[in-house]
């Protein structure tokens, strides 16, 4: 097992990281920017290391600089969390050559997931279901407006290096198809210095809905059942849970299945998610493989009874997995608490908590590196909070939401919790009525 692990990330899942790692006896190291000398993550490492200024590209994105971190606490593992680093295959191929455990998959896994379309590629020859759409990259607007033809209008234009929803176009009719093509490719370059686009069909109404997955050192996987992200904004999730309303055990089943075949079809090792849409219908297609672990592998763990970053290190220390499969066994809902005034098209609200008091009770979790009288920086991520409660059915998950979510207080910023308590609210969301473009039809400003 590793002696010490340095974690290449900030805020909540810094700290999540460092619970982990004391349990299991392991040293930690904190990295922090200027701008986070005051976050939990700081305290509550064995030792912490200032890596450079506030700025992202000085500091959490900065190899040279980790590495250096690395070198001078004597740390034999990197955790890189989850944005920043966690998906950059040079980071872990450095790690590789200088003898340190990057805990996550190997460079050539994050490869091969990495690029839309190979990964594409690779989970069609594996037998996974994907939607129809380009052969690899559209090389111009003709064969672009041709495949559209073959395909069926609606389409999605996307950029095969993207992620958060920049570079992505959806295209209703024909007449639209050369604009939302040129301004796809400009926001891709813009984003990624990359403005290869491709296309697929668009699905109307989707679920999105994706499966966790872990595989070892030595060919195993299996799946630890779903969580439905369908609440999202601008292609940004705000509410997880598990398991999905939507979901029928034969669809997990086959999910299940698929998620495994796609971790098999590249040899994965460590934790992940495979990320599915689902369409009415019940058909599901293969989205992308995210190789890292995800904010809201909290959800997860609350059904499962599993600790998910425990797994990830027994992992990349060669420990086997079981290979058993996991299912839910009770209901959990994440609600994202963000620094960003919801009634004003969320826009960030960094600044100072002058006051802060998390719910508790049964049931009840608050993953968060704040607390009153710290300031939130304005140079990255607004997630401040992550809120996640358990219980035994999901009527009784929502009702343990609003509650908990009433006793939520944070002053001196604005945050998404209002917004969360109208939601919790909806008769269409506890139906389980919804879709991706749920937000995109109810005001929420006006429900009360």
């Amino acid at each position: 097992m590793f002696r010490k692990i340095l974690i290449a990330n900030r805020g909540e899942i810094a700290l999540r990281i460092i619970r982990t790692c004391k349990e299991m006896g392991i040293k930690t190291v904190a990295i922090y920017s200027t701008a986070d000398r005051d976050s939990l993550h700081v305290r509550f490492a064995d030792e912490a290391v200032c890596i450079g200024p506030p700025a992202s590209s000085e500091s959490y994105l900065n190899i040279p600089r980790i590495m250096a971190a690395v070198e001078i606490t004597d740390a034999d593992a990197v955790h890189p969390g989850y944005g920043f680093l966690a998906e950059n295959a040079n980071f872990a191929e450095v790690c590789k050559e200088y003898g340190i455990k990057f805990i996550g998959p190997q460079p050539e896994q994050i490869r091969a997931m990495g690029d839309k379309i190979t990964a594409k590629e690779t989970m069609l020859a594996a037998g996974v279901p994907c939607v129809p759409g380009s052969e690899g990259l559209l090389t111009d607007l003709t064969t672009g407006l041709k495949l559209a033809k073959e395909i069926g209008y609606p389409i999605i234009l996307k950029a095969t290096a993207g992620g958060g929803g920049k570079g992505m176009r959806i295209v209703w009719k024909e007449s639209e198809f050369e604009s939302q093509w040129e301004t796809a490719r400009r926001e891709a370059k813009a984003a990624f210095a990359n403005d290869g686009i491709y296309m697929e069909k668009f699905i109307e109404e989707p679920r999105h809905i994706e499966i966790q997955v872990a595989g070892d050192q030595f060919g195993k996987a299996c799946h630890l059942s779903e969580r439905d992200c369908s609440i999202q904004r601008r292609h940004q999730k705000l509410v997880e849970e598990s398991p999905s309303p939507f979901m029928t055990p034969e669809l997990r089943g086959k999910m299940g299945e698929a998620a495994i075949k796609a971790c098999t079809a590249i040899g994965y090792e460590g934790v992940g998610t495979v990320e599915f849409l689902v369409d009415k219908y019940r058909n599901f297609y293969f989205m992308e493989m995210n190789t890292r672990i995800q904010v809201e592998h909290t959800v997860t763990e609350e059904v499962i009874d599993f600790d998910l970053i425990k797994e990830q290190i027994k992992i990349a220390a060669g420990i086997p997995i079981s290979g058993k499969n996991y299912f839910p066994e009770m209901h959990a809902i994440e609600c994202r608490i963000n620094a960003e005034d919801p009634f004003n098209d969320f826009r960030p609200s960094p600044g100072r908590i002058t006051s802060f008091h998390s719910p508790k009770g049964h049931g009840v979790r608050v993953d968060t590196h704040v607390y009153g009288g710290y300031t939130i920086p304005p140079y990255y991520d607004s997630m401040i909070a992550k809120l996640i409660v358990r219980a035994r059915t999901r009527d009784e998950a929502i009702l343990k939401m609003e509650r908990a979510l009433d006793e939520f207080i944070v002053e001196g910023i604005k945050t998404t919790v209002p917004f969360h308590q109208r939601l919790m609210r909806n008769e269409a969301f506890k139906k389980g009525d919804f879709h991706t473009g749920f937000l995109n039809t109810w005001d929420f400003k006006q429900a009360e």
